[in-house]
This record gives C-alpha cells, structure tokens and sequence, in this order.
C-alpha cells in the first residue's frame, strides 16, 4: 500500500486529514511551536491514535511519519 493510500484510508475511517491530527497531537502536547516534542516517542503517538481513533500500528505509523515531515 502506498503512503497516500493509508493517508486516504485513515480520512475515510476518521475524517480527519493529517493537519487536522496534528492539531490535536497539540492540544495533548505533542507538538510546541510547531515542532514535535523531542521527548515525545512514536510508541506515545501510536498509541494514542490507536486508542483515540481505532487506528491500526500502519496507519497510526503514517500519521506518526507526517508528523516527522514526510508528505509522500
């Protein structure tokens, strides 16, 4: 599967696209100034996008990726 096809996947199962996730990894404090957390781990990210929104470890990964800045 392509990396746009799990980011398709996930806006069909969530609604949300990318930017929306990573507005509210925000809210929790993921992210400062726009910037991941340097302490924030991508086993935290994944679990909770699993546990918030059913998303599997691939699909959670993905978002996880585009938080790190990759587009495709």
């Amino acid at each position: 599967m392509s990396f746009q096809a799990y980011i398709d996947n996930i806006k069909a199962k969530t609604g949300k696209s990318p930017e929306d996730f990573k507005k509210l990894a925000e809210k929790k404090g993921f992210f400062k100034k726009g910037a991941l957390v340097d302490t924030v781990k991508a086993g935290q990210i994944v679990a909770w996008l699993k546990e918030d929104f059913d998303l599997g470890h691939g699909h959670a990964m993905a978002i996880y990726a585009t938080f790190k800045g990759k587009t495709e």
